[in-house]
């Protein structure tokens, strides 16, 4: 079997999973979003701001997420964990941090 590997611009934001649930996820199950909500164990305002990429996919959440749509939690923290380093990197200052190698 061959193996590719993903090439992504480094300079472009991983997507947020809240986006990928908005636009593509929750609408191919021709459900309501009070109802994903419901299914999920969540509140409608929690499942709104992961929706508006102003809440991260939590690992609970993560966890139910893949349970209802079956394709396990790694999917939504490892998206979760892309979105979120790809901001620190642009926006902790290591510029005081020396880089050191273990011997």
């Amino acid at each position: 079997m061959i193996q590719y590997t993903a090439k992504r611009n480094l300079n472009r934001c991983p997507t947020h999973p809240g986006e990928l649930l908005r636009e593509d996820v929750i609408p191919a199950t021709k459900r309501t979003k009070t109802e994903i909500a419901a299914m999920l164990g969540i509140s409608r305002q929690h499942l709104y701001d992961i929706l508006g990429e102003r809440k991260p996919v939590s690992p609970d959440v993560a966890v139910k997420l893949g349970k209802l749509f079956g394709n396990g939690a790694g999917v939504w923290v490892r998206m979760q964990a892309a979105y979120d380093t790809w901001h620190a990197e642009r926006n902790v200052d290591t510029s005081d941090i020396p880089t050191i190698k273990a011997a």
